[in-house]
């Protein structure tokens, strides 16, 4: 797994941005903090209502309660160490937003709550199941992930949805 990390890392790198582009996917990729949510919450307002709205979240937090202890536990379980630790001629061009690279919190904790979305409103859901996938890759381009790393991410996101979703209907009953 680390030898095909190793070259798709360095396969991606080859691949150079302009200097307008780089600055927009940089911006693009910071969305993944978590500013993305508040523009979502208005579009399900306007587009699908209040009631679309509170029920999301109502769906979104048990999954996020669940993708949040997976995260943390699996990260200070593992402590994968970042590209920009292991090779000596990357630097990390994003921030990284906390000290290990498995898994891909941009990608898991994003996508968990954009399959909930998903499942609430598909006309924008589906944006919200696209868009952590190119934040993960971009962040592997940008030298603070692998790729397994993002493809665990959207494992754990899968999991985490499911989980919550199971969580959300006995809390029903």
């Amino acid at each position: 797994m680390r030898d095909l990390d190793i070259r798709f890392f360095y396969f991606w790198r080859r691949h150079s941005f302009s200097a307008k582009t780089d600055k927009f996917l940089r911006f693009y990729t910071r969305l993944g903090d978590g500013y993305i949510w508040v523009l979502v919450t208005v579009f399900l307002y306007f587009f699908y209502g209040e009631e679309a709205l509170f029920l999301s979240v109502k769906r979104v937090i048990p999954v996020i309660l669940v993708s949040l202890a997976f995260y943390w536990a699996i990260k200070l379980s593992v402590r994968r160490r970042r590209p920009f630790e292991l090779l000596k001629s990357v630097n990390a061009e994003v921030p990284p937003l906390d000290k290990y690279s498995f898994p891909s919190g941009h990608t898991m904790n994003n996508l968990a709550v954009g399959f909930t979305v998903f499942a609430v409103a598909p006309g924008i859901g589906w944006i919200m199941i696209f868009m952590p996938f190119t934040w993960g890759l971009l962040r592997v381009y940008y030298g603070v992930h692998w790729l397994s790393d993002v493809i665990g991410g959207a494992f754990f996101a899968f999991l985490s949805f499911w989980l919550g979703q199971i969580i959300f209907s006995l809390l029903l009953q």
